[in-house]
């Protein structure tokens, strides 16, 4: 469920619509009750600011627009959704499962699509996570590894088609074991005159394809997969790419590891951690590396101004929800990328704050504006950056 709301050059978003599917009497328009002095009479305003439960409400959904200028894209224009339901009503216990759906267009033809689902079936038996992305928009390419330079920036554009899918079935109290597959296509365009892209002779420059298989194994103990306050996940992931396509396509395979852990604090404050660990193992293209930065992993960072073959990852959020509509949080972390060796001194810091608006209490579903900062490179502005996003950071 959780997604940035921006991709390159989105600069603004405003929540139009946050409402829950239910039968109810037609109200008047916003307009009219404004004009009859009933503003705050009405349905929508009283549930943006109520902190009540309505058990009547069964699936909810929320709409954002995104709204941007830049100059590789011209004007950005596009919609983010996300829908919230439980697969069966009659389990009290069942998690929240969940649908979005992202698109964007630029005025210079560029386009973003995302269809993400998590899918929890009557007694949480089976779990189901798929991942849908297209994507022609531009991105900034800065070399690899953890020591890249802004002087190196070279605008790139990147086609990609993406389908990944990983279904695990509960085997234990808490304990589930699947299998993932994933299939990637990736294509190149340099943008403007040679630079980096071209110089450093990356390996898979001019895109490939990629097809591999895995299994994952999951301990899950949280008592919500959506706003947690107490519990654990961790899930580990190992998957192998044979060599179906040749040439300079990957080969090889990938160790994921992820751990979340949840502590409450005080009365309505939340602890959360989170360490990762990723890996790759063969011969690697250049766009497989991980990548240091995103809305929910080292906020903060551009994603892939820092990219190599193995990425660690540490982060710590304080969670304050002081109503039920509404929480602030502060956190802070440290990860690095490395080819071949951990280095102490290779972390870099990312810290930061934000609010967070839950559009569905009974789903704990929320909206999120983060603003985070990194490091401070000799000769190079603060890295810093501002997210607005469904769901939690982790």
């Amino acid at each position: 469920m959780k997604s940035p709301l921006s991709s390159l050059g989105i600069l603004f978003g405003i929540v139009i619509s946050s409402f829950t599917v239910h039968a109810q009497d037609k109200p008047k328009s916003l307009y009219r009750r404004f004009m009859d002095g009933k503003l705050m009479q009405s349905n929508f305003v009283q549930q943006f600011i109520s902190s009540e439960k309505d058990t009547s409400r069964h699936t909810s959904f929320l709409v954002l627009p995104a709204l941007g200028y830049a100059q590789e894209t011209g004007l950005e224009y596009g919609l983010s959704g996300v829908v919230n339901y439980k697969m069966d009503r009659s389990d009290s216990l069942i998690r929240t499962s969940s649908l979005l759906l992202m698109g964007t267009l630029t005025e210079k033809g560029q386009s973003y699509l995302k269809l993400q689902s998590d899918l929890w079936t009557k007694g949480n038996t089976y779990h189901v996570l798929s991942l849908i992305r297209w994507r022609n928009f531009p991105f900034n390419f800065y070399g690899v590894g953890g020591d890249t330079h802004k002087a190196d920036e070279q605008l790139i554009t990147q086609k990609l088609f993406s389908f990944n899918v990983l279904g695990e079935r509960k085997i234990a109290p808490q304990y589930y074991a699947g299998l993932t597959f994933r299939y990637q296509q990736y294509d190149y365009v340099n943008n403007g005159s040679p630079g980096i892209f071209e110089s450093g002779n990356f390996y898979g420059r001019d895109g490939g394809k990629l097809m591999a298989v895995g299994i994952s194994q999951t301990f899950d103990n949280r008592n919500s997969n959506v706003y947690t306050t107490r519990g654990y996940q961790l899930q580990a992931i190992y998957s192998y790419a044979p060599d179906f396509f040749g040439g300079d396509n990957f080969t090889g395979s990938e160790l994921s590891l992820n751990l979340k852990a949840f502590y409450p604090v005080f009365p309505k404050v939340t602890l959360g951690i989170q360490l990762t660990y990723d890996e790759l193992f063969g011969n690697i293209p250049f766009y497989l590396y991980p990548q240091l930065g995103n809305d929910e992993v080292m906020r903060g960072y551009y994603q892939g101004r820092f990219r190599d073959k193995t990425l660690f990852t540490s982060q710590a959020e304080l969670r304050y929800r002081f109503v039920n509509r509404f929480a602030i949080v502060a956190f802070g972390g440290a990860g690095t990328v490395y080819s071949s060796k951990f280095v102490l001194s290779g972390l870099k810091p990312s810290f930061g704050g934000g609010i967070r608006y839950f559009f569905d209490i009974n789903h704990n579903s929320s909206v999120r504006i983060d603003y985070a900062v990194g490091e401070k490179r000799a000769g190079e502005p603060r890295q810093s950056g501002v997210y607005l996003s469904l769901g939690e950071a982790f």
